[in-house]
């Protein structure tokens, strides 16, 4: 009598990524390489640690990704480096430059996931999909849970609070902020902050100090980081409101501009700097 064929953990797998295309793998991934630190750290979340064979430069964390080979940076990726690695799964950002060589991978037959979280549901659903594309999916499902229900008891605390226009400056020569599609947008949302640039249509813009000065906003938020002494321009406008009431704000770029699964600890952090400028108010 035949046996029956046994389902093992070597079946195809198919998930939709950000790009809202199909990835499908003809066995969980085994071989993984890494092309953003927010998807490096998706992965270890994912419970995929142990199947990641290259990354990035800035991949460094959870710590053991500062241990993994490099494969360049997010712009300018060692293709040969990529290959001598065999990945058969590559997991990068879909933006620029970077999916101009995701599609090179792939014209080399290489399944290419490709991340880009706008909001909080997409980084717990992209952390059950890549667990899903690795068999770890028990995993994957306790963490992103874990990401949902944190992220529930932030909105219920913050979301109801006075709002305040804010400036979230990333770059200073150029002058550059993010718009109101980006991860940062909704973080400062669920805070209760305005994004006074969130109706510009580029993701990243660049903007002139005089707009800044006609929209003065309540708060000014730099990335630590960036540059030395970040808020230095704004101090020559002791009218600015941010500048007047002392709201010149420091965040860890590392938590909030990484759409991973720290981003909850970087919006914490700003709900409470946002709370600290309500209690300024008369």
């Amino acid at each position: 009598m035949a046996l029956a064929p046994i389902a093992t953990a070597m079946a195809a797998v198919t998930v939709v990524d950000d790009a809202k295309r199909p990835v499908t793998l003809n066995s969980p991934a085994r071989r993984i390489v890494s092309l953003a630190p927010h998807a490096t750290e998706m992965l270890f979340a994912a419970g995929a640690g142990p199947y990641i064979v290259g990354v990035t430069e800035f991949s460094d964390y959870p710590p053991e990704a500062k241990r993994l080979p490099s494969v360049g940076s997010g712009v300018s990726l060692d293709l040969e480096r990529i290959l001598e690695l065999k990945p058969d799964l590559v997991v990068g950002w879909n933006n620029g430059i970077a999916a101009t060589q995701l599609a090179r991978l792939e014209q080399l037959g290489i399944p290419v996931y490709k991340s880009e979280p706008y909001d909080f549901a997409t980084i717990a659903l992209s952390i059950e999909r890549m667990a899903h594309l690795v068999g770890t999916e028990t995993t994957g499902r306790t963490a992103a849970n874990a990401f949902r229900s944190r992220l529930e008891r932030l909105r219920n605390t913050y979301q109801q609070r006075r709002s305040i226009t804010v400036f979230y400056q990333i770059w200073r020569s150029p002058l550059m902020t993010l718009n109101g599609s980006h991860m940062v947008s909704s973080a400062l949302r669920l805070c209760g902050g305005e994004n006074i640039f969130a109706g510009l249509p580029q993701l990243a813009p660049t903007v002139s100090v005089e707009a800044v000065l006609k929209a003065n906003p309540e708060a000014i938020i730099a990335s630590t980081g960036e540059q030395d002494d970040v808020f230095a321009a704004w101090r020559r406008f002791p009218g600015l409101k941010a500048v007047a009431g002392g709201n010149l704000i420091s965040i860890d770029g590392e938590l909030l501009n990484r759409s991973g699964p720290r981003i909850l600890d970087g919006t914490e952090a700003l709900c409470k700097q946002l709370d600290a400028v309500r209690r300024k108010r008369p």
